[in-house]
């Protein structure tokens, strides 16, 4: 279920990449100015990013589809140990095989320069800059995610925030850093856009921001303010975390 969701989002991002990016697309040709394509990239991706955590698979597994999350909620204790390793070797392999599957149903557009297979390198701000935004952009969406799905009058919403954050992102920080936060997105781009440019950021820097937002999150409001992994819990699914839902 990880998987598939990061290879849906993969697969969405390479079809919405050649549609808005690639010069042959129509849609290219009628919205020349790159700042409007950008925001249009950015809801794309946050509406999928949404319909990835309100799927059936996404409600089951929780919706990370990042490995920097599940390594967070692993740092909160609501992850066990091989549920998070499995979930971190699904996530990398659903961003492979995204990418994949995205080349063989769209031929060689994605693989366009301007299209790139969507991969995530730094912009003209240069390598500093652009870990210190992932770094940020991570902390951020993290710290969002754990107020939003541990209050209880908004914890249902929590993929709608996650989903609006990602719009956000991409329609302004993209420009900096790519807007990676997630280092299986990274590297299923990278793989066939043979893209290593400061490959470690997107690695280093969305871990780091996540660990650091949840250190944070602790710090204010204890370690029993963390209720469950989930990006949305009140549905029919089976929980495998460990819920706090569970005990009450």
């Amino acid at each position: 279920m990880e998987a598939w969701g990061l290879g849906f989002f993969m697969i969405s991002a390479c079809a919405f990449g050649v549609l808005l990016e690639h010069p042959a697309s129509p849609v290219n040709r009628a919205i020349p100015d790159e700042t409007l394509r950008r925001v249009l990239m950015g809801m794309a991706m946050g509406l999928t990013a949404i319909i990835n955590v309100y799927s059936p698979w996404g409600k089951r597994s929780g919706g990370h589809l990042n490995p920097s999350t599940t390594l967070t909620f692993f740092r909160l204790g609501k992850v066990k140990k091989w549920d998070a390793l499995f979930y971190a070797l699904s996530q990398f392999a659903g961003g492979i095989i995204g990418v994949f599957i995205a080349s063989v149903a769209l031929g060689k557009l994605p693989g366009h320069p301007s299209v790139n297979y969507v991969a995530t390198i730094p912009g003209m701000q240069g390598i500093a800059v652009a870990f210190i935004a992932e770094l940020i952009i991570s902390f951020i969406l993290i710290s969002v995610v754990l107020r939003v799905s541990n209050t209880e009058r908004l914890h249902r919403f929590t993929g709608l925030f996650a989903g609006a954050m990602v719009a956000l992102y991409i329609s302004i920080e993209a420009p900096i850093s790519g807007m990676s936060m997630n280092p299986a997105r990274t590297l299923g781009s990278a793989l066939s856009a043979d893209a290593w440019t400061a490959l470690w950021i997107y690695f280093i820097a969305p871990i780091s921001g996540m660990l650091l937002a949840a250190e944070v999150y602790v710090r204010t409001r204890g370690a029993r303010g963390v209720i469950c992994a989930k990006f949305h819990h009140q549905n029919e699914h089976r929980c495998i975390f460990r819920c706090g839902y569970k005990k009450s």
